[in-house]
């Protein structure tokens, strides 16, 4: 009797694991998961960011995800990449927040002038858990699912002629990102903004429909902008933020286990990106003035002046709208705190 139980025990036993065993071959037969990265820029951090996301949740996924990284906007403008996230035929974006105010204005709010001053402040910014919940709960019910926050440089402006004073921006024509916050600030400098996507920005300085753009040295040097226009300003605002958004309605089609593992890498990469960033930017500089390019700086009492003029800019913008305001607030209590 002992012996047929014994028996049945491992008849069932090897059952099981008949079943187990054909259980994971369909699975090893599934096609994965395809998870699409789009990023406007290349060869900058916001690429590094990308392939190392890609990298760890193919790795972690075992698999079972693949990833694709586009950057340069290979899959579209800006807001038609923000758009195939919000429907799922982009998986991931990564660029600045402020490129999805029209899902929802608060996404500005870290453009805001004088915000911070290095990239250290701007770094503990970005950890401080009041401004991720903000951040990355934008969207929510627009399709978008944030996954992490991190800041990449200061930012700059690079013009045909070179702005050497603060009296070089009167009667320029520049670029901004799409934020009332840029556009208040070039007004109060004597410049009138002009928001247009990344794609657009080298043809028109080329042209001449614009003067100049506000963008960062990963921009300038990789995309070879000398050869429109050498001169970079290096203002250092607005600091120049990074969101990565997911789809929502492809992060919830995935398995909880899945959905933990895109989670927990976007996270855990953004923290690890930071040297990645500051050593990027250093060579980029370096980079830039390899190729023709010049760096320019106000002059310390033009600085002050700049700094002091735009000091209001984000109050004053904001305070009409409430919940822009309380947004502000939020991010602005986050810089004090991390000085």
């Amino acid at each position: 009797m002992r012996a047929s139980r014994i028996g049945v025990a491992v008849g069932f036993v090897i059952a099981a694991a008949a079943v187990l065993a054909a259980g994971a071959a369909r699975a090893a037969d599934q096609p994965p998961i395809v998870m699409k990265i789009t990023l406007p820029t290349i060869n900058d951090a916001l690429n590094a960011y990308s392939t190392m996301l890609g990298a760890a949740v193919e790795r972690h996924s075992g698999g079972r995800i693949k990833a694709e990284v586009y950057p340069a906007s290979q899959l579209g403008s800006i807001p038609r990449q923000i758009e195939g996230v919000q429907f799922g035929s982009i998986q991931v974006a990564v660029m600045p927040p402020e490129f999805y105010v029209g899902v929802d204005e608060r996404f500005e709010v870290l453009t805001a002038p004088g915000l911070v001053d290095s990239m250290e402040q701007a770094h503990r910014v970005t950890s401080d858990p009041a401004v991720q919940k903000l951040m990355l709960g934008l969207g929510a019910n627009k399709g978008l699912h944030g996954l992490a926050l991190f800041s990449v440089e200061p930012s700059a402006v690079i013009t045909r002629q070179g702005i050497r004073h603060l009296d070089d921006f009167k009667g320029k024509k520049i670029r901004i990102f799409a934020s009332d916050f840029q556009s208040e600030a070039m007004k109060r400098l004597g410049a009138t903004p002009i928001a247009m996507t990344l794609g657009d920005v080298l043809p028109a300085i080329q042209q001449g429909t614009i003067d100049g753009a506000i963008a960062g040295m990963a921009v300038f040097a990789p995309m070879h902008y000398q050869d429109a226009a050498r001169f970079v300003t290096e203002t250092g605002q607005p600091h120049i933020f990074i969101i990565v958004e997911t789809s929502q309605r492809w992060f919830d089609g995935l398995p909880k286990d899945l959905q933990k593992i895109v989670a927990d890498d976007a996270t855990e990469d953004a923290k690890e990106i930071y040297p990645v960033a500051i050593r990027l930017y250093a060579d980029q500089r370096k980079q830039w003035l390899a190729q023709g390019g010049e760096l320019l700086k106000l002059p310390p009492d033009d600085q002050a002046t700049m700094l002091k003029t735009l000091s209001t800019v984000a109050e004053d913008v904001s305070k009409s709208k409430p919940a822009v305001h309380a947004a502000y607030e939020t991010v602005l209590a986050a810089a004090k705190q991390a000085p």
